[in-house]
């Protein structure tokens, strides 16, 4: 199967429309620093696994948001020129005063609004998840990275958040959690792609939280709420909700409600 085969039945799965994921997080600017323990935690880890010798002479955040990692970068590669890129304008309305970047720029990482080969480093933290066609995006960043640059990602596949995902099948079926790509379904991609793959991995994250109404706050409050076509319309009866408490409940640890990310780390090099 090609990549744009793949790519074309996780379109007909019904990933999110960007639209709804760019609103969603513009509306979640103020309010996502404060819970987002998880994009912190697994940007870092993108940062250790950037190539030891690097200095990038131009460096792109992309899917930036509210520039947390904007101004990381900013102090790790002091001597580049930083550009932050988001689809969300209302995420680049909350950074910009923090600086981090000279340039904040409204984007889409399927048609990036760069040059070619004018790029280093593309940084992208818990972004390419939200895009339909991650051969595009590789295409992108294989157009706009100058010979030895470098990508470095992180994402997430199938398995996330799988506990709410099996505790809505056991009430009533329908689509309540986003849906994500197969791990395998990026060892393809980005094999298939015009990048060289340092390494691809995938790695479990867990977040506890003490009830289901403190994990799904917390999915609102950083704009990643359930986003997918085919989502139920209206409101959740309290019948649906207390099937829903008690199924989630057996899931529950010695930590809390376990909600577990399986996240994908990838670092990418265009060939000389």
């Amino acid at each position: 199967m090609t990549e744009r085969a793949i790519e074309a039945e996780l379109q007909q799965a019904g990933l999110p429309d960007k639209r709804q994921v760019a609103a969603s997080f513009s509306r979640a600017a103020a309010s996502y620093d404060a819970v987002a323990e998880l994009q912190r935690r697994v940007g870092t880890q993108l940062l250790k696994r950037l190539p030891p010798v690097l200095a990038p002479q131009r460096w792109v955040d992309l899917g930036s948001g509210t520039g947390y990692f904007t101004r990381l970068l900013s102090e790790r590669f002091s001597a580049g020129e930083g550009l932050a890129v988001d689809i969300a304008e209302g995420m680049l309305r909350h950074a910009r005063p923090q600086a981090g970047a000279r340039h904040f720029i409204a984007g889409d990482a399927e048609a990036l609004p760069l040059q070619s080969a004018c790029v280093d480093l593309l940084f992208s933290s818990l972004a390419v998840q939200w895009c339909g066609d991650l051969a595009r995006v590789l295409g992108e960043a294989a157009r706009v990275l100058r010979p030895g640059g470098t990508l470095a990602f992180c994402s997430l596949c199938v398995g996330t958040l799988q506990e709410l995902r099996d505790s809505w099948q056991a009430v009533d079926g329908f689509v309540h959690v986003n849906r994500f790509r197969h791990f395998e379904d990026y060892q393809r991609l980005c094999a298939a792609s015009e990048l060289q793959v340092l390494s691809l991995q995938r790695e479990a994250q867990v977040l506890h939280f003490p009830d289901l109404r403190s994990l799904t706050r917390s999915l609102k409050d950083i704009g990643a709420h359930n986003l997918n076509p085919g989502r139920p319309d209206g409101l959740t009866g309290r019948a649906r909700i207390a099937a829903l408490l008690a199924a989630y409940e057996r899931h529950r640890d010695a930590d809390g409600l376990p909600a577990t990310y399986q996240v994908v780390y990838g670092v990418l090099r265009k060939p000389r």
